[in-house]
């Protein structure tokens, strides 16, 4: 059972500190797709792919003791800071996890903003479909975002170096 909450608090580790749920979310779902072996499930939502089982995950961490959350006001809205507690760093010491090449990915990751990795992950969402489909999902689903070609091209080439890292 805690060997998907070793993995999850492993990712968290490598990246440092990630700063916001979203990020949270699409950093995993991301590495997901570009072949770590993490087991949630996502459903498409309002911010791109989205997974409850994370959430819920993310929730059940913080009560152990193992992930910190902090909570802050800024501007209109709360933003969440995630890090690992000693206990966790603990925990995972005792609890290898092996994911090489993890630690490059989620450090390029978590340097790229929330709105780039919503698009990024909604392109890999939809990643069984042709590119034009995909542009069209994009412009349709995300239109609020307002993405451009460009970005959508960028998307795409920031997928294919992830996947560099990884062989």
């Amino acid at each position: 059972m805690l060997n998907d909450h070793a993995k999850l608090m492993h990712a968290v580790l490598v990246s440092g500190e990630i700063i916001g749920r979203k990020k949270l979310q699409k950093m995993i779902y991301i590495a997901k797709k570009v072949a770590f072996p993490f087991h949630e499930r996502f459903q498409f939502h309002f911010y791109g792919p989205y997974s409850e089982e994370l959430t819920l995950r993310v929730e059940e961490l913080c009560n152990m003791g193992f992930l910190n959350e902090v909570k802050e006001k800024k501007g209109g809205y709360f933003q969440y800071r995630y890090s690992l507690t000693e206990p966790g760093k603990e925990f995972l010491s005792l609890n290898e996890v092996e994911m090489p090449f993890l630690q490059d990915c989620l450090v390029d990751m978590n340097d790229q903003n929330a709105r780039f990795l919503e698009l990024v992950s909604t392109v890999l969402y939809f990643d069984n479909l042709p590119k034009e489909e995909v542009a069209n999902k994009v412009f349709t689903l995300k239109a609020s975002q307002r993405y451009t070609e460009v970005e959508i091209d960028e998307a795409y080439q920031y997928i294919e170096s992830l996947k560099g890292k990884v062989q």
